[in-house]
């Protein structure tokens, strides 16, 4: 069996109000900082043998000091990258909310794609695809570190709760928190979802 620990970056520079998308130079903010370095204290007792990252910026920023607490290096994978925002990147969220492209998006993912982007089952696809075939890399690891993006973790999560991908906006993912599933030949837990307090997961 394989634990997946699915880690969301800290708070960044630009804010929640700006679509940062996979923008670079968009670095976390000292509150950031303060958000990885308490979710850094909150699992490093666990036995992880791996991080892996997403290559956007602040997730890097995150995933580094985590690495390095354990004494591993990050490993960067494109499939845990941030949502590919297209048309939308660095747009203002009062830009965008009074186009139809906008709402339709958020009443509809399963039916539309982003102007320039992606679609959610694009995005569902390719994180429980790498989530399978990090399984097959780590067969008997007691714990897996991913380091990635809200809407990417909520996809994932959705995936093995067999949550509809139109209804996963229903599930909260906070900035550092850390959402733990497992995956053994049986089947898929989710152990726990947007916990931000210390984590004990199961033998």
């Amino acid at each position: 069996m394989t634990k997946f620990l699915l880690i969301r970056h800290g708070a960044h520079l630009l804010g929640a109000e700006t679509i940062a998308g996979r923008s670079p130079g968009v670095n976390l903010s000292p509150l950031g900082e303060e958000q990885v370095a308490q979710m850094i204290d909150r699992v490093a007792h666990l036995p992880i043998r791996a991080v892996y990252s997403s290559p956007v910026d602040r997730t890097l920023q995150t995933a580094r000091p985590l690495a390095e607490r354990l004494g591993l290096q990050v490993q960067v994978r494109e499939t845990l990258s941030e949502v590919d925002y297209g048309d939308w990147t660095r747009k203002r969220l009062e830009e965008v909310r009074p186009l139809d492209r906008w709402r339709q998006w958020n009443s509809f993912r399963s039916g539309h794609r982003i102007p320039g982007g992606e679609s959610m089952l694009d995005i569902q696809s390719r994180i429980v695809g790498e989530m399978l075939r990090l399984r097959a890399e780590h067969p008997d690891d007691a714990c897996v570190a991913l380091v990635s993006h809200g809407d990417v973790i909520k996809a994932a999560t959705a995936w093995f709760l067999g949550v509809p991908i139109d209804l996963f906006t229903r599930i909260e993912i906070g900035l550092a928190s850390v959402t733990a599933i497992a995956i053994g030949d049986y089947g898929p837990w989710v152990l726990c979802v947007n916990n931000t307090s210390r984590i004990e997961l199961p033998a």
